[in-house]
């Protein structure tokens, strides 16, 4: 008998929980949303997070999910290794070349609508974070000079 990975199946509760126990922590990446009266960027966002570093979770937007899982896992690293991570204000060193990013806390009610898996997998109140990335011109999505059309694909739900 051979295996066949197309007859292997796992529940996507059953793959948050091997993500937790493999990583600690697990990606949860929601697609786009459009409908007639709204709509929703992909993001993604982590489970596990707090209990691993006692940071918040965090919310990204407008990524793709192996991008976003690549600037999480960094923020998870640096934690790990002991590195304090600000809130609230732009920090540098964490993005690859220099950039600035900026972890803008969410309220809870933004938080729960962002990020609505994190509470079946905690039984305390969750914090968020969004991580804010730069455009391509270093910009960060609340100064002047951010690309216009990329306020859609990455609207500030966190507050700076």
């Amino acid at each position: 008998m051979t295996f066949d990975p197309a007859d292997f199946s796992i529940s996507h509760r059953e793959k948050i929980e091997w993500m937790l126990e493999t990583n600690g922590w697990a990606l949860e990446a929601v697609r786009p949303q459009v409908s007639d009266s709204s709509a929703s960027p992909a993001h993604a966002y982590s489970i596990g997070v707090t209990a691993l570093t006692g940071f918040p979770e965090i919310l990204v937007i407008g990524l793709a999910p192996a991008t976003a899982n690549d600037v999480i896992s960094v923020t998870v690293d640096a934690l790990r290794n002991g590195t304090e991570i600000p809130i609230a204000c732009e920090l540098v060193g964490l993005l690859d070349g220099e950039q600035r990013c900026a972890f803008a806390p969410l309220a809870e009610d933004d938080a729960s609508k962002w990020c609505p898996a994190v509470s079946e997998y905690t039984d305390t109140s969750v914090e968020v974070v969004q991580m804010l990335y730069p455009d391509r011109q270093g910009f960060l999505p609340y100064e002047a000079g951010y690309e216009q059309r990329m306020r859609y694909a990455q609207p500030i739900i966190g507050a700076m």
